[in-house]
């Protein structure tokens, strides 16, 4: 019987972490060697099985590293499965689903509420979680006039009472339900849409998404318009404007390390060489921030990068993969001790900032030659590989090498692997892993490397369900502990 129970948590422990590689990486879209059908019809059995099987991990997967697209799918099938858990369950739940949606973006947030809605999910426990998030948002009268559908959808739903008068909530359930009955509104911004539709001086003071659709009505200039609507623009929206404005006030290094790797790479060789000082520069100071207390602590480091034709990723993921290996490649080499690291792309460049997908995926002979101890005769302390796993020249030679290094050459494991992989399998409902040995973890943004190293240890075999279930536990407690408003502060 003991052996039976201990087989049941081995089986639970792996279907959680074959759950965690999913909902890090996939986001139901089109990969390099899958459709977007195959990705949707494998995420949707993979949180069918976790739900019904494995609710409590199911939930607790919220306080992980995952994607706001897996994050989303897991709040919505925890509300329409209300009845299927118990009291106690319902209320972690709900602490899990506040927090987490604290923490998405609020375009994805309307989006779920418009789902809830289509869905026909209307309990009590639904309409309060609503209520609240709708209660903290920092300014509604903004959310109506950037997110007014959404706005709109929430409020049918959970009956939100917009009394008449000259309150704040008066006036945005007078804007979204009763559009011209007043002759002018309070708020600044809900006015400014009022006089945005024959002032073309207002269009300046709209949110940048609104402000667009106006300044193409009045048949503004798009370099005029960029220019006035500069002041009121995210993060975000500054770096997808600067190839046109060309501003100098963009701060590169403020932005997301992931998402500044996407944005060199979208740009053509001669202006990353003309620009090779600021965007390095700009790399290397958001890979500081993001490493942050791991700077390093991870002494030796030898990394396999793949820059291989795959690393193209798909037409709606341009050149995510390769995007990852670059940031963790800056990512490495602020972990690692000063002077400690070596990366290697599999194309064989030396050249980070001039990487281009191209050829094949000679992991296996990169391998090797990141296992070759670095200057004075050192072994590295940690080797990872960042790739899609698809090593085919020679096929299946990565794993090879790594099996006969660790059960010939280190045995006593030195050096510790691990391999972080930014794509989902459809086909194998996981990542694709290089060898059984090698523990394996998804990633989507490099940010998250220190938290998924920590995780690949529990897919190496020497920890058990207990610890496995303990981490989870602590990560709960960490997020539920939390506040957390980053990712809205650059949406």
């Amino acid at each position: 019987m003991r052996t039976s129970e201990n087989s049941a948590d081995l089986v639970a422990a792996e279907d959680v972490l074959l759950f965690a590689n999913a909902a890090i990486t996939a986001t139901g879209q089109r990969e390099f060697r899958s459709g977007a059908l195959d990705q949707q019809l494998s995420l949707d059995f993979l949180h069918t099985y976790v739900r019904v099987n494995y609710r409590r991990l199911y939930a607790a997967s919220l306080a992980l590293d995952i994607n706001d697209h897996n994050a989303a799918r897991i709040v919505l099938g925890l509300l329409a499965t209300a009845g299927e858990a118990s009291a106690e369950e319902r209320r972690t739940e709900g602490r899990l689903i506040a927090a987490r949606l604290a923490r998405l973006p609020p375009q994805r947030v309307y989006r779920l509420f418009g789902e809830v809605r289509r869905a026909g999910i209307n309990n009590r426990r639904t309409r309060a979680i609503m209520r609240d998030w709708l209660a903290a948002r920092p300014d509604l009268g903004h959310d109506a006039v950037k997110y007014r559908s959404g706005v709109k959808t929430a409020a049918r739903h959970v009956h939100l009472r917009c009394p008449q008068g000259a309150e704040p909530l008066a006036e945005v359930g007078a804007f979204l339900f009763r559009p011209g009955k007043l002759p002018r509104y309070e708020h600044p911004l809900l006015d400014a849409w009022r006089r945005a539709h024959y002032e073309q001086g207002a269009v300046a003071e709209l949110p940048f998404t609104v402000a667009e659709g106006f300044a193409a009505r009045h048949g503004m200039k798009r370099e005029v318009f960029l220019k006035r609507a500069a002041p009121r623009m995210t993060r975000l929206e500054r770096l997808r404007t600067h190839a046109v404005t060309q501003r100098p006030d963009v701060d590169l290094a403020a932005m997301p390390l992931t998402r500044l790797a996407l944005y060199v790479l979208a740009l053509p060789f001669e202006r990353r060489a003309a620009l090779r000082t600021e965007l390095t520069g700009a790399l290397r100071t958001a890979a500081r921030r993001a490493a942050g207390k791991h700077a390093g602590s991870w002494g030796r480091v030898h990394a396999v990068l793949d820059d291989s034709f795959s690393s193209s990723g798909s037409g709606q993921k341009r050149r995510r993969p390769l995007a990852v290996a670059l940031a963790c490649h800056h990512l490495l080499e602020v972990l690692a001790a000063p002077g400690a690291y070596r990366g290697l792309w599999t194309s064989g460049r030396g050249d980070a900032l001039l990487v281009r997908p191209w050829g094949p995926t000679p992991l296996g002979m990169r391998v090797l030659d990141a296992l070759e101890p670095g200057p004075g005769g050192a072994e590295p302390d940690r080797l990872v590989i960042v790739s899609d796993g698809w090593d085919n020249a020679p096929a299946g030679l990565a794993g090879e090498v790594l099996r006969v290094w660790r059960a010939r050459l280190d045995p006593g494991r030195r050096t510790a692997v691990v391999h972080v992989n930014p794509v989902y399998d459809a086909d194998g409902f996981d990542v694709r892993r290089l060898a059984v040995g090698v523990p394996t973890a998804g990633i989507r943004d490099a940010e998250d490397l220190p938290a998924l190293v920590e995780i690949a240890r529990f897919a190496e075999g020497r920890t058990g369900a207990a610890e496995l279930h303990a981490y989870l536990d602590r990560r709960v407690a960490l997020f539920l502990g939390e506040k957390a408003t980053e990712k809205e502060a650059v949406a």
